[in-house]
């Protein structure tokens, strides 16, 4: 069993930076495979941003590339998402999610390929 914690989000304006993280428990983080994935009211869960057991490998929804940058510390056992210059759609519900499944590519960006869930952050991004 892995547990997720979730913290950092809030109220911004358009153009600010929030910092997300998330501490991993009950396992090792260096054995885990974990993403960010946000939820907005009325849509569908979808994929944010992803990163390999150990950091080397990455990957991003195409809007918010070179903008967000995911980051893990395995030492700490927490991994983090830096949004800079937020935009109103980035509004939504921020879920850090984890699998213990091997990916030959180093990541998984689908939500049935994550089998831990955090209960979520809210980010909230004003014009």
């Amino acid at each position: 069993q892995v547990q997720l914690v979730e913290s950092g989000g809030g109220l911004v304006q358009a153009g600010d930076s929030l910092r997300l993280s998330c501490a991993a428990s009950g396992r090792t983080c260096s054995t885990i495979t974990m993403g960010w994935f946000r939820q907005a009211p009325g849509k569908e869960r979808e994929f944010v941003a992803a990163i390999g057991r150990s950091g080397a490998s990455t990957d991003y929804r195409d809007s918010v590339k070179g903008r967000f940058t995911i980051s893990r510390d395995n030492a700490k056992n927490t991994v983090y998402l830096q949004m800079n210059s937020l935009k109103p759609e980035d509004t939504a519900v921020y879920y850090c999610a984890a699998t213990t499944r091997y990916s030959f590519i180093g990541y998984f960006t689908k939500v049935p390929e994550y089998d831990y869930w955090g209960q979520g952050t809210q980010v909230t991004v004003s014009s």
